[in-house]
């Protein structure tokens, strides 16, 4: 449903966020990484298009379609599931870039498949993740990824597809007639805020609303980040706590979609940085299994929240890229459970070795789940210098 225009400016957009989420410029004869489920065809081949013209080496890759990956993980024996192709460790180490265009032909294809299954190849493919993590530490590396839409992502989100266009359009821009100049006014008033937030010597947080009531420990040698052009649309500052700090109750209102299953209602209950206790109105059981995938599936990765003034999203997608940017009436914040994300960290990126990152209580995980919450709520900083500050209410931070 999206135009021949619209579909120029996106892949104009998607460069932009390619070129803004890498510390270093991209130069002729690096390599980037174009993959694509088939549905998002016509905007891979025209960023295929701008990367030829920027002398890059665009490596292909159609992504497997529902009934591939259905029977890949149906059919697999254990070897196959946690086999890596020859080759894949050595062109992670010399990619510059990713693009990902997540255009699915079905999101439950995956559910009556047995989720330790799918946690086994997620693990098996983790060090192949923390090569690209290390790279990127290092600004060797940038991605980026965005959404086109399809009838399933649009029928799964209760919408008419052309509704659900009008929302992407409008959240990333293109139905403006120049969006970078939009992106790059959002990416100048974000960096402000983050600069504020940073500035601030923050001891813990405190997020209520009606069904959640959280306190969580940001830790030493963090910064906030967000708008980074990792993801389009992005509009969500966050940073990744100490996880040993977390302790209360979190509530998702949003429902989300993993591995197939739809999850509703998730009520967790953190002590001493852990999920001691779950409940939820629909998956429960699948919930569980995630939570139990590793070590630190269960512990707190990321905080994060979305000013509602940056973003237009005001539907439920079914799509954790559109849903954690939820705009609406009152914003959102949302946790992840599971890995966090070095780029938290406010010193110099080569002394965070595994060591330090785990001293400082960064969460390692194969795991990585946003869930979100959209209700009313407040956010209240204590500072390390004594007193309490609002950072974030009515939908949009206050400092």
């Amino acid at each position: 449903m999206l135009t021949a225009k619209h579909l120029d400016r996106y892949a104009d957009v998607m460069l932009w966020a390619l070129q803004t989420a890498r510390k270093h410029k991209f130069r002729a004869n690096d390599i980037v990484l174009l993959r694509y489920d088939l549905p998002g065809r016509l905007l891979a081949e025209r960023i295929f298009a701008r990367l030829m013209d920027m002398g890059i080496h665009p490596v292909l890759r159609a992504m497997p379609t529902p009934a591939i990956e259905k029977a890949f993980y149906q059919r697999a024996r254990t070897r196959q599931l946690v086999f890596n192709p020859p080759g894949e460790a050595e062109l992670m180490k010399a990619l510059n870039g990713s693009i990902f265009i997540y255009a699915p032909e079905s999101i439950t294809h995956l559910g009556d498949v047995d989720p330790t299954r799918i946690g086994k190849t997620l693990v098996a493919r983790k060090p192949l993740r923390d090569i690209l993590d290390t790279r990127d530490e290092q600004g060797a590396f940038g991605w980026t990824l965005c959404l086109m839409p399809t009838e399933e992502l649009a029928r799964q989100a209760g919408l008419p597809l052309a509704d659900y266009s009008t929302q992407v359009a409008k959240a990333c821009f293109l139905n403006r007639a120049r969006p970078l100049e939009h992106w790059q006014a959002v990416f100048r008033r974000a960096s402000a805020i983050k600069k504020r937030l940073n500035r601030l010597r923050i001891e813990r947080l405190r997020v209520e609303s009606r069904r959640t009531d959280l306190e969580i420990t940001p830790g030493e040698n963090r910064r906030w980040i967000g708008l980074s052009g990792h993801n389009i649309p992005s509009f969500e500052l966050f940073t990744s706590p100490d996880w040993r700090g977390t302790r209360g109750v979190y509530f998702a209102d949003q429902p989300s979609f993993r591995s197939g299953n739809r999850v509703e209602g998730v009520r967790l209950e953190f002590k001493r940085g852990k999920v001691v206790a779950v409940e939820a109105e629909q998956g429960e059981a699948f919930v569980r299994r995630q939570l139990a995938m590793d070590g630190g599936a269960s512990r707190l990765g990321e905080f994060s929240l979305t000013d509602k003034r940056f973003s237009k999203i005001s539907a439920f997608m079914a799509n954790t890229l559109y849903d954690e940017n939820y705009g609406g009436k009152h914003g959102n914040c949302h946790v992840a459970l599971g890995s966090s994300y070095a780029d938290a960290y406010s010193g110099r990126s080569g002394d965070l070795t595994p060591a330090r990152k785990k001293e400082l209580g960064f969460n390692a995980s194969a795991l990585h789940w946003d869930l979100v919450n959209t209700e009313a709520k407040r956010v209240t900083a204590r500072l390390k210098k004594g007193g309490e500050l609002t950072i974030y209410a009515q939908g949009q931070f206050q400092i």
